[in-house]
């Protein structure tokens, strides 16, 4: 572990989902390099808050319930377990789990509501949009393709006429434009802060935040007028706060606020714009910083709920384990990249990096280093190396994988270029310091590993202690 010197609160949150399907790859991707960060600030000796949860209102999960002929809560419990579960199919190391149906946020919720009417930021009018259900968003013509939603583009844009709360996000252009101004790594990578202000720049409309219970009854009733419900998106983004036990517990609030969130790129201006407008309405400081992860492609496609390809954590888990499945989203790119996979190319990877790469070092080192002490070799005894530290601090997952990799093929060609067992017939001395310089690689690799593949980690560090040479990774045909 890295020697504490700060002992910070550190708080990141990923979205939350909504429950209408499965964990896909997407999400797991954001949820895998949130836990990263996580651990890294324990292994600095940071307080750590890590928030996840599930987003249970609106029009899809009312419709989903309806389908299946059970009501919208028993439909939200059963499918929120599938989220709690990424604790144990990819090892995320979460502190909180909520849900936007738990009594303290629908409160939470409430109270924020509050707060931004007596700011003068909410107020009623008769309006007619597009909407789409998929996204849970109003539409313009410009955001459509050919009428259609370019993100779920096999469902049809519905017409939505009726009086509505609304919120004025056209008085925060200002603000925001300085937020990003004073501060220009508020969002990152670069370009999406770009993306994001060139939004902001044209002009910023009102949007509507509640909908008819005649409707729609699915949400949380709007404070003082239960005809209306909110509009899912603004009751959803309340949980970043309420997690943190707002507003009931202050001292834990203003320890853990701002905090660090992590977003695919289609919550870009839900995220970076709608969510800071209304903090700044409620009386809050900005979120610290905001981290958008491209999408994950498969076949040139965005993988989606609608498209019918999503390939689920536990489909790779199954086939490549838990620390298996997170080498292949952390390796699969950066905030800035959209990797395209099929389950060809991942098998690949992970037998070249996985079980021919750092499984095969291992072995091979313990192998022949069978009758060598190894207590010079104690992961526990080291710090992550800087140059780790600095990539992951940056948000450049891939780049920290490929840094442990390329730690793995040098052990390797040390191996192939000192050929230890030859030396072990003819120079001892020569043999032992060999093997002595790959025990302390692998020392390494198991602290460099501690916070990306932890029970890998664990494993090596273990496998030092006792000599044991088990296979870390089995190839897979």
């Amino acid at each position: 572990m890295n020697e504490n010197t700060e002992n910070k609160p550190f708080y990141i949150t990923t979205t939350l989902p909504y429950v209408n399907g499965l964990p896909h790859l997407g999400y797991a991707l954001e949820a895998v390099q949130a836990d990263v960060l996580a651990r890294m600030a324990r292994a600095r000796g940071d307080e750590v808050v890590f928030n996840i949860g599930t987003d249970e209102h609106g029009q899809k999960i009312f419709r989903r319930a309806a389908e299946e002929g059970i009501t919208p809560q028993e439909f939200c419990d059963r499918m929120s377990e599938h989220f709690r579960a990424l604790k144990d199919t990819l090892d995320v190391s979460y502190t909180h789990f909520i849900r936007t149906t738990d009594a303290h946020h629908i409160s939470a919720a409430q109270e924020f509501w509050r707060r931004c009417e007596r700011s003068g930021d909410i107020y009623k009018k008769q309006y007619q949009t597009k909407y789409c259900v998929g996204c849970e968003m109003e539409k313009t013509d410009s955001d459509l393709d050919h009428g259609k939603c370019p993100d779920h583009p096999t469902l049809d844009i519905e017409i939505v006429e009726e009086e509505n709360y609304f919120f004025r996000f056209s008085k925060y252009q200002d603000a925001l434009l300085r937020l990003y101004g004073e501060r220009p790594d508020f969002v990152v990578p670069a370009n999406r802060l770009a993306e994001i202000r060139n939004f902001v720049e044209k002009g910023l409309q009102d949007f509507s935040i509640s909908r008819l219970a005649s409707k729609m009854s699915w949400g949380i009733p709007v404070p003082g007028d239960e005809e209306h419900v909110m509009y899912v998106w603004f009751d959803a983004l309340v949980n970043y706060i309420s997690t943190l036990g707002w507003p009931e517990d202050d001292a834990t609030f203003g320890k853990f606020w701002p905090g660090l969130q992590i977003a695919g790129k289609d919550n870009l201006r839900q995220q970076s714009a709608m969510w800071q407008a209304m903090l700044l309405s409620a009386g809050f400081d900005p979120s610290r910083q905001i981290l958008i992860h491209g999408h994950i492609m498969v076949g040139g496609q965005k993988m989606s709920k609608s498209q019918g390809n999503v390939i689920s954590p536990d489909e790779l888990r199954e086939k490549f384990g838990t620390d298996g499945t997170r080498y292949l989203l952390l390796s699969s790119g950066n905030l800035e990249n959209d990797p395209d996979i099929t389950m060809e190319r991942l098998t690949e990877k992970y037998n070249a990096d996985l079980a021919n790469g750092l499984g095969n070092l291992v072995s091979r080192v313990l192998k022949l280093a069978e009758k060598l002490d190894r207590q010079g070799a104690r992961s526990e005894e080291r710090g992550t190396p800087e140059e780790l530290t600095q990539l992951i601090d940056g948000y450049r997952f891939a780049d920290a994988m490929e840094w442990v990799m390329a730690l793995v093929r040098e052990a390797n060609r040390h191996i192939d270029d000192e050929k230890p067992w030859e030396l072990v017939k003819t120079d001892t001395e020569r043999f032992e310091g060999v093997m002595r310089t790959l025990l302390d690689r692998l020392a390494l690799l198991s602290v460099a590993l501690t916070p990306l593949l932890p029970r890998t980690s664990e494993k090596i560090a273990r496998a030092i202690e006792e000599g044991t040479t088990e296979p870390l990774f089995q190839r897979i045909r």
